[in-house]
């Protein structure tokens, strides 16, 4: 049998369609089939077949129309069927039997295949299953709009990659009328428009694309009121630059991810390596495999160096971006392909429920969004090949440079290059480039010796060049001398590990005491760049000369500014062990307190970020603990929170880790709680719960019912995100009791205000309410005006949902006075967009504008990408309900895809109903008059 849903309902038996008998057993048999493996409640039938008045006999009907069903559809057998599932039914089929299931699943394959040709076969394939709107023959049943609206966006998501692939194979012509015609009925899908901008330019017509680009642009903004999104903006930027058409495919900003290291100015040699490399890494387009070369060879020999320079010479050949990841093999626990996997995801603008669980999916995703560009992925610093394969792309237009200590021969055709130590020419050049050109060639038979005595490893001679450049009044025979001294110079100039350990020995014997001290705590960091800041913790005291002294000896890399702007420095992995060895010789106590005060700055400094970040509800810290920079730096330090943040990211999640291990438990849940704001701004939630999951082991080791009921709380709110409701209830109920046993009334109030939304969001606005009042009571009783309004602001949701408008603006008013007293815009922007859409309720849709264009401008202005999704629903239903359902279906599509990255599926499927409303509209569409399309008019085609 073959269950057809995407047209009229239909199945056909051995080639002939079966009778499926009246509306209602049609109706019956759709919604099944909608919820195909899944048991479905006969209550719910019920309400789908009669809505709100079913008739006495409905029951008895029901059981008919399943009777009737059960003799037209003749199964096989086995465990197919439709079958009695406890109090309802469920209907059980093959997924290739159901044409919607096997249209996802031939899209799924579609963007899965590396070979273009393939995909492209597989989304036609895909498209021909459609025969019209789907169960376009039945009664609008309410429970099916979010799926049949997001079985009518997948079609169009289907079309745009086949569109997408037809661009990027050169197919420009016969895609822009298909284009033009689909414009015509979506005049806001940006998407489209991206495809039209590069079919375009790649047919030749480059005038016409960017003024196309500039039609769009005064059309988004004159009748939504927002800009085009990064992806059309790189379709004009790839334009301007006469780009190749597909750069930028799949809707996906890649162009502006530059994640390289810089560059160093003093390079040298090599020269027949860097062009060798550089042959190896160019494009293949066309191809379905990256090129792949591995830089293996001895510690000290610059094999990163040699990687970033060459990786900078490449910047051109892939202009879709530069991708860099220090795998850790040197460490204790190198990257794992997951978390690097997140990293360049999240760099690609996937974030939240949106990024998959695992290696395997994340790796998946990645390969999609880079398919049909030019980029360049580092690796630096592998252990394994097995690390490497999953952080491959599929497409010959990108390429990945690696390397290792190792050759990875388990990288199956990647190119090797194993490096050795200088030539004696490129050693003198290195020590002159270093120390100073003037002074080597002053003295040469002093340096010849310098480099031979150093057994031309890079890392040893620029380890001398280094002590030259900082000590000017030195002579190369100063030097020169030192080292002939076996009993100081031993064998630390040999080829090998050893051998480097013992040069890094002799730097840490030039330095002060501080120096040496400094060096050594910084093994406590974990092996990870670091700033200026972090010295000072791990000495309790300002370390600026300490760290200017370590930069000069070498022992200290400045690795370039961070995303906050704020220097960044690193040890190399082989001096970070020698750094471990120093500190261990430190007492224990003495090492302690170094970490101690590290975290503890760390912790200051993120509550004094997050203070200036929109609240996130239910955050709870505690009292500041322990050592804290002064005011001044702690102000310098986090001027800019968000970007601060964002430097710090993966430092706050390794270092709550590090403080549980080490059973600072105290710290490590104030961390991971103080944390919250920027994880749930920015959509972390991976990070989120990572974090507050070890910080959970180590506050019930220790103990801390305080520190496990805030912890709890927090889970909740990631459970919730996930739509994970009985773990989030669970979570709730729990960090109520603990807190309530503590004595800890506001915290109390916070996870009684979690259990309301748990009942919020399973749509039980009567079970909200009580807890809602309960949490109010409690905020009032502690004097929280913020909490307050909260939970206002949640009371009126409870009775605008409850049909009760007129309680739900009092709430909702009052809600927006305490939020503007306090100065918190972002609780007045969710109170507006809350406002706006009782007034449109109520039918006053020019206030429902007012307050929804004022929350919009809020949200946009914080950067709150989730909450302005809300916004933008919002105006969209606004906008439909005055009769606007082009422009709303514009807003509906900016929201969908906001929420679908943030993995939003509640957002999701709002934003799915609203499309399907818009659709039903049924306002007749006109292509837009264009200077695109009167270009093409006068093309002569």
């Amino acid at each position: 049998m073959r269950f057809q849903l995407l047209g009229p309902l239909r199945v056909d038996v051995d080639g002939r369609p079966a009778p499926l008998g009246g509306t209602k057993q049609r109706m019956l048999l759709a919604h099944l089939l909608l919820n195909a493996g899944r048991p479905v409640r006969a209550a719910q039938l019920v309400d789908v077949l009669w809505g709100a008045a079913p008739p006495t006999s409905a029951t008895a009907n029901l059981q008919t129309y399943v009777w009737r069903l059960r003799r037209a559809l003749p199964f096989d057998g086995g465990d197919g069927g439709l079958v009695t599932n406890g109090a309802g039914y469920e209907l059980r089929t093959p997924l290739e039997s159901v044409d919607a299931r096997l249209f996802r699943a031939e899209c799924a394959r579609a963007r899965a295949e590396r070979d273009p040709a393939v995909a492209l076969a597989a989304l036609r394939a895909a498209e021909r299953l459609w025969r019209g709107d789907p169960l376009a023959d039945l009664p609008v049943v309410p429970a099916w709009e979010a799926e049949l609206s997001g079985l009518t966006e997948a079609r169009l998501a289907a079309t745009e990659d086949r569109l997408a692939l037809q661009v990027r194979l050169g197919q420009h012509e016969p895609v822009l009328e298909e284009l033009s015609a689909l414009l015509a009925e979506h005049p806001y899908r940006e998407r489209l428009w991206q495809q039209y901008v590069l079919a375009l330019a790649g047919a030749g017509r480059r005038a016409d694309a960017l003024a196309a680009y500039t039609d769009v642009r005064e059309r988004f903004v004159a009748n939504l009121g927002v800009e085009p999104g990064p992806a059309l903006r790189d379709a004009q930027a790839a334009v301007l630059r006469g780009d190749r058409p597909g750069a930028a495919q799949r809707g996906v900003r890649v162009t502006g991810v530059h994640q390289l290291p810089a560059d160093i100015t003093d390079f040298v040699g090599r020269e027949a390596v860097v062009a060798e490399l550089q042959v190896a890494l160019a494009p293949r387009p066309g191809t379905f495999a990256a090129p792949v070369a591995v830089v293996s060879g001895p510690p000290g020999t610059g094999k990163s160096v040699l990687a970033l320079h060459v990786a900078h010479r490449l910047r051109e050949a892939y202009p879709d971006g530069q991708f860099y990841a220090d795998l850790d093999a040197m460490g204790d626990q190198p990257l794992e392909p997951a978390a690097v996997l997140a990293d360049f995801l999240h760099a690609l603008g996937v974030f939240g429920a949106g990024l998959p669980d695992g290696a395997p999916a994340r790796a998946a995703l990645l390969r999609s969004r880079l398919a049909g560009r030019r980029v360049l992925v580092v690796l630096d610093n592998a252990a394994t090949a097995a690390q490497v394969r999953p952080l491959l792309p599929a497409d010959g237009g990108c390429a990945v440079l690696v390397t290792a200590r190792t050759r990875l021969p388990g990288l199956t055709g990647a190119h090797a290059v194993e490096l050795a130590v200088f030539a004696e020419e490129e050693s003198t050049r290195l020590l002159a480039a270093v120390a100073g050109a003037d002074r080597v060639a002053a003295e040469p038979a002093c340096a010849a010796d310098i480099v031979a005595f150093c057994g031309h490893l890079p890392l040893a001679i620029r380890i001398a060049g280094t002590r030259l450049a900082g000590r000017r009044a030195w002579s190369l025979r100063t030097l020169r001398d030192r080292l002939a001294d076996r009993s100081a110079r031993l064998t630390e100039l040999r080829v090998g590990d050893l051998a480097v350990r013992r040069s890094f020995e002799l730097s840490v014997r030039q330095l002060p005491e501080a120096g040496v001290r400094a060096f050594g705590r910084l093994a406590l960091l974990g092996g990870r760049e670091f700033p200026a800041w972090m010295v000072d913790a791990l000495l309790g005291e300002p370390a600026h000369d300490v760290l200017d002294v370590l930069v000069d000896a070498n022992l200290v890399a400045v690795v370039g500014p961070g995303r906050d702007g704020q220097p960044l420095y690193a040890l190399h992995s082989l001096l970070h062990c020698h750094a471990v060895e120093i500190v261990s010789a430190e007492r224990a106590e003495v090492r302690v307190a170094a970490f101690v005060r590290w975290v503890s700055a760390l912790l200051s400094l993120v509550k004094r970020a997050a203070a200036r970040l929109p609240t996130a509800f239910g955050a709870v810290t505690g009292e500041p603990l322990g050592w804290t920079l002064d005011e001044a730096t702690e102000r310098a330090v986090v001027a800019e929170p968000l970007e601060w943040f964002g430097a710090q990211r993966l430092t706050l999640t390794r270092t709550v880790k590090l403080a549980a291990a080490a059973g600072e438990a105290a710290l490590a849940w104030q961390l991971a709680a103080a944390s919250v704001p920027f994880h749930d701004l920015r959509g972390h939630y991976d990070d989120w719960r990572t974090c507050h999951e070890h910080a959970l082991t180590a506050v019930r080791a220790a103990g801390d019912p305080v520190g496990e009921a805030a912890l709890l709380r927090g889970l909740g709110q990631v459970h919730l995100y996930r739509d994970e409701y009985r773990d989030a209830h669970h979570a709730f109920t729990r960090s109520t009791a603990l807190f309530a046993e503590a004595g800890d009334r506001r915290g109390e109030a916070f996870a009684v205000a979690g259990l309301g939304t748990v009942a919020r969001v399973a749509d039980r606005p009567d079970e909200a309410l009580p807890h809602y009042l309960r949490a109010l009571g409690l905020f009032r009783e502690v004097g929280d005006r913020g909490g307050e309004a909260q939970m206002l602001g949640s009371l009126g949701t409870m009775c605008h949902v409850l049909g009760e408008p007129e309680e739900a603006t009092a709430h909702l008013e009052a809600a927006l006075a305490i939020a503007r007293d306090l100065g918190d815009r972002h609780r007045e922007a969710k109170v507006r967009t809350e406002l706006g859409a009782v007034h449109r309720t109520t039918g006053d849709v020019a206030a429902a504008e007012r307050e929804l264009v004022v929350a919009l401008g809020i949200l946009e202005e914080m950067r709150d990408e989730r909450c302005t999704a809300h916004a933008l629903l919002g105006i969209g239903e606004t906008l439909l309900a005055t009769g606007s359902p082009g422009r709303a279906r514009g807003m509906g599509e900016r929201a969908l895809d906001v929420f679908r990255q943030t993995g939003n599926r509640g957002g999701e499927t709002q934003a799915l109903i609203l499309l399907a409303q818009a659709r039903r509209a049924r306002v007749p569409a006109h292509p837009p008059e264009s200077r695109q399309v009167r270009g093409q008019r006068g093309s002569g085609r």
